[in-house]
C-alpha cells in the first residue's frame, strides 16, 4: 500500500462521519460516503480495507460486582492499616491524609468534567480553542461540544439548553413522559422529543442539520419550520435572512458532526474560517485565487496538524502556521 493510501486509511478510520457509514448508523453519513465511492473508484481498496478496521474493532464492557469493589477496597485498606476492619474503624494519620488526597483529585476531577458551575443552580460546559468534549447531561442526552463553544443549562432542568458556538446532540427520548427537549440560540429555538442534530451559531446565524427524526424551529421573528432528516435550515436574526433547504451533492454547505466537518463545493476560504472558530486562529492567503477553490469531502478536526493536511491533500495548497496565522499558498 502506498503512503498516500495509508495516509487516506488513517484519516478514514478517524473519521466519524465514516465510521457512521461502516456502521450504516446514518443515512446522510451513509448516502454522503456511498457518493463519495461511486465519484473516487480508485479508492474502493483502501475504503474498504478502513471499514474493516473499524468493524473489527469491538471494546467488551466489564463492570466489577459491587462485592468485587468491596473487596478490593478492604484489601487496600488492610494494606494501609493492618488493624482494619472497616473504614469507619480506620482512624491512622497516614489514612486521613489518603483520604483528604483521594477527596482532593474527586473535587478536581469533577471540577474538570463540568468544567465551570456559575453558581449554585446553573451548570455550564465550556471549550477552549481546539478542544473537543463529549458530554452526557443528566437526562442521558448526548452532546459533542465543539472548540471555542459553551452549553448552559439549569440544574433544574438539564432538557433546556442554550448553546454558543457548535454542538452536535443525540436527545435521549423519553416516552413516558414525553419531555421536550430545547437547545435555544440567539437567532431561533430548537424543539424536539428525541432526536440527532448539528447546531451551528457562529457567522451571525444560526445553522440547524437534522439526522434524525423530527424537529420544530421556532425562529426569532415569530415564524416556525418542521424539519425532516436530511434538511438544512439557516437563519439569522439580524438580517432575518432564512433559508430551508434539503442536502444533496449540489447544495453548497459546510457541517461539524461529532469531531469531523462535513463539506460540498465549499470554497476554501469558508472552510478555513470553520478552522478559525475552532482553533482561534487567523488565515491569509498568499495566493489570492486559493480562496475560491472548492473542496468536497470529510475533514476530520480532532486535530489541527490532522485537519490542516487533510487540507492540503484535498485542495492541493500548502498550509503554514506561523505566529498564529495560517499562511496558505500554492504547492
Amino acid at each position: 500500500m502506498s503512503k498516500k493510501d495509508l495516509s487516506l486509511l488513517e484519516i478514514l478510520t478517524s473519521d466519524a462521519s465514516f465510521i457512521n457509514w461502516a456502521k450504516n448508523n446514518n443515512q446522510n453519513d451513509v448516502s454522503f460516503w456511498n457518493e463519495w465511492i461511486e465519484k473516487h473508484p480508485e479508492k474502493i481498496h483502501t475504503v474498504y480495507n478502513a471499514k474493516s478496521i473499524v468493524l473489527g474493532i469491538k471494546f467488551k464492557k466489564h463492570n466489577p460486582t459491587e462485592s468485587k469493589v468491596n473487596g478490593e477496597l478492604k484489601e487496600v485498606i488492610s494494606k494501609i492499616d493492618p488493624t482494619s476492619k472497616s473504614l469507619k474503624r480506620v482512624k491512622n494519620k497516614p489514612f486521613r491524609i489518603a483520604s483528604l488526597a483521594i477527596a482532593f483529585v474527586l473535587v478536581l476531577v469533577t471540577g474538570i468534567t463540568f468544567k465551570l458551575i456559575k453558581n449554585d443552580t446553573t451548570v455550564v460546559h465550556k471549550t477552549v480553542y481546539g478542544e473537543i468534549i463529549d458530554l452526557k447531561l443528566p437526562d442521558g442526552t448526548s452532546v459533542v461540544l465543539n472548540g471555542n463553544s459553551e452549553i448552559s443549562y439549569k440544574k433544574t432542568d438539564a432538557r433546556k439548553i442554550n448553546l454558543s458556538g457548535e454542538a452536535y446532540f443525540k436527545v435521549k427520548s423519553i416516552p413516558s413522559t414525553n419531555t421536550k427537549f430545547w437547545v435555544n440560540t440567539k437567532d431561533l429555538k430548537v424543539e424536539v422529543y428525541g432526536t440527532q442534530f448539528h447546531v451551528n451559531t457562529r457567522d451571525d446565524k444560526t445553522d440547524v442539520l437534522l439526522d434524525e427524526g423530527s424537529i420544530e424551529l421556532m425562529l426569532g421573528n415569530g415564524a416556525t419550520r418542521t424539519m425532516v432528516p436530511g434538511e438544512l435550515v439557516s437563519y439569522s436574526i439580524g438580517n432575518k435572512a432564512v433559508t430551508h433547504e434539503k442536502v444533496s451533492q449540489e447544495l453548497s454547505y459546510s457541517l461539524w458532526r461529532e469531531g469531523t466537518y462535513i463539506f460540498n463545493n465549499t470554497t476554501v476560504y469558508e472552510v478555513m474560517k470553520n478552522v478559525e472558530h475552532a482553533y482561534g486562529l487567523e488565515t491569509e492567503f498568499i495566493d489570492e485565487e486559493l480562496k475560491d477553490e472548492k473542496l468536497s469531502g470529510g475533514i476530520p478536526n480532532q486535530n489541527l496538524k490532522i485537519c490542516l493536511s487533510a487540507i492540503e491533500k484535498s485542495t492541493g495548497t500548502r498550509i503554514v502556521l506561523k505566529d498564529n496565522r495560517l499562511l496558505i499558498f500554492k504547492d
